[in-house]
């Protein structure tokens, strides 16, 4: 009986005589009979791949959802991409790529000098500029650390004199016998703590200018350094890689990477090149400029302690006006635009 059952519903696609379907494929489908009888063929969840009906190979039911008379599409094949959507993304990976090769093999080079095992391109008159550069940094940060010091033990001498001198002034006052002597002290300490103005206004400005000269222009020459540091390891890097590839056979499969390794070695010496160039050139317009600064702020350093502490307040006072520097009095107001320009 079920045999029978089946073949009914089987023979209730009409067909004609040309092996056509005698209504359309949504009408045939759609039509189950059966449905609620247990083990009956469900065709409306069912498509019939064969597209000859006249043939005499037997047709392939496929189960799934029947989807009308669409068109046949591929479903396997290479997924291509536009070009909007694949150079960004290629563009990215050969970067990394890139950075990551180039990483590896500094990264190696730097072991393997530190490790005794690598060679390493020295310019020796470069490398002891340099190393003079740094030294040099080094002391006149500590210049400058000390002249700070020497800056505020002066401003608080200054205040400690300003308190005395005050002090001296009212014991004149109230002391009619030592009138004259305790006008003399007090007169006397305000004239130095005025005297320490000046010589505080002097030291800050020589504080100001070798501060500028070392946190900014050596500091910018410092930073030119380290990048002909970074083309040095790639081109060394690079180098020794090319050397080993040499030592080894030539063929078909590393003759295309010989070459390869020749145009990256050649992009990294005309860099390394470059870069070593512009430090030279830096290192020549630095060590001008820093005798120039230099020279200035020692002369009105010297001229300003030297006149300080031999009591020459007039001396001091054409220091300050020699080197254009206006003191800011203690409460007074900041000077103007116009008066700074």
């Amino acid at each position: 009986m079920a045999e029978e059952s089946q073949r009914s519903s089987a023979a209730e696609i009409p067909v004609t005589s040309n092996g056509e379907l005698d209504q359309s494929p949504e009408t045939v489908f759609q039509r189950d009979p059966y449905s609620g009888r247990p083990g009956a063929l469900n065709l409306s969840e069912s498509c019939v791949t064969s597209s000859n009906f006249a043939s005499t190979t037997e047709g392939i039911i496929e189960s799934g959802p029947y989807k009308g008379a669409m068109n046949a599409q591929p479903k396997s094949g290479a997924v291509v991409l536009s070009d909007d959507l694949k150079n960004p993304a290629m563009e990215k990976l050969d970067l990394v790529r890139k950075w990551s090769i180039n990483t590896y093999k500094c990264t190696r080079q730097i072991l393997s000098e530190k490790l005794g095992r690598g060679s390493r391109t020295v310019d020796l008159e470069l490398e002891a500029q340099i190393e003079v550069l740094r030294d040099n940094k080094r002391k006149y940060q500590n210049v400058i650390k000390l002249a700070q010091t020497l800056a505020s033990q002066l401003s608080q001498m200054m205040q400690t004199q300003r308190q005395l001198g005050d002090a001296f002034a009212d014991l004149s006052l109230k002391s009619p016998e030592l009138h004259e002597e305790f006008g003399y002290n007090a007169d006397t300490q305000k004239l130095l703590s005025k005297n320490g103005e000046t010589l505080l206004g002097a030291i800050n400005f020589f504080i100001s200018s070798v501060n500028t000269l070392v946190d900014k222009t050596i500091e910018d020459t410092m930073l030119n350094i380290k990048q002909y540091e970074i083309a040095r390891v790639e081109y060394d890097a690079y180098r020794t890689d090319l050397e080993e590839l040499n030592l080894g056979p030539r063929d078909a499969i590393t003759m295309p990477k010989i070459e390869q390794s020749q145009q990256q070695f050649q992009i990294h010496r005309e860099k390394f090149e470059r870069m070593r160039n512009d430090v030279s050139v830096k290192l020549k317009f630095l060590e001008e400029n820093k005798v120039k600064v230099l020279h200035n702020q020692l002369i009105l350093f010297h001229n300003a302690i030297a006149a300080y502490y031999a009591g020459n307040q007039q001396q001091l006072e054409e220091t300050l006006k020699q080197f254009h520097i206006k003191l800011k009095m203690p409460g007074g107001d900041s000077p103007s635009w116009l008066e700074e320009h």
